[in-house]
């Protein structure tokens, strides 16, 4: 079950917030091979001093659209499933809402199963176990 967090300056349309959402979903969909229903996501808007970024650090040129996508999932990829995530992302990003590739950031981490609580206070592995 990844988390994201998606990172991007205040002001976009909410249908810009839905596609970039829907975006980042099928993508992990389709590369991580998470469930369709296995979606939690949060977004988080910052005024212009609040989101700092390198507009050329390897990549760029950067624009006012830069986004920072962060994926923590407690399942380890391997570097090419990795690859495709980010390529799948930026082309699906590309189609909707529009965003160019060169403004997309993106960090995955993975984490330890028993990191997770889903729920009641019970660490993931805990719970599986009851009955």
């Amino acid at each position: 079950m990844p988390f994201v967090r998606i990172s991007l300056r205040r002001g976009k349309p909410r249908e810009y917030l839905h596609a970039v959402s829907d975006a980042v979903h099928r993508a992990l969909v389709d590369a991580f091979r998470i469930p369709v229903a296995d979606r939690f996501q949060a977004i988080h808007q910052h005024d212009p001093e609040e989101l700092v970024f390198d507009r050329d650090y390897l990549g760029g040129p950067r624009s006012d659209d830069f986004i920072l996508v962060c994926v923590t999932g407690g399942k380890p990829r391997d570097a090419d499933t990795k690859q495709a995530f980010y390529k799948r992302l930026a082309d699906l990003l590309a189609e909707a809402p529009g965003l160019r590739p060169e403004d997309l950031m993106v960090i995955v981490q993975t984490t330890d199963y028993a990191d997770w609580s889903f729920s009641n206070g019970i660490a993931a592995p805990l719970a599986e176990q009851k009955p």
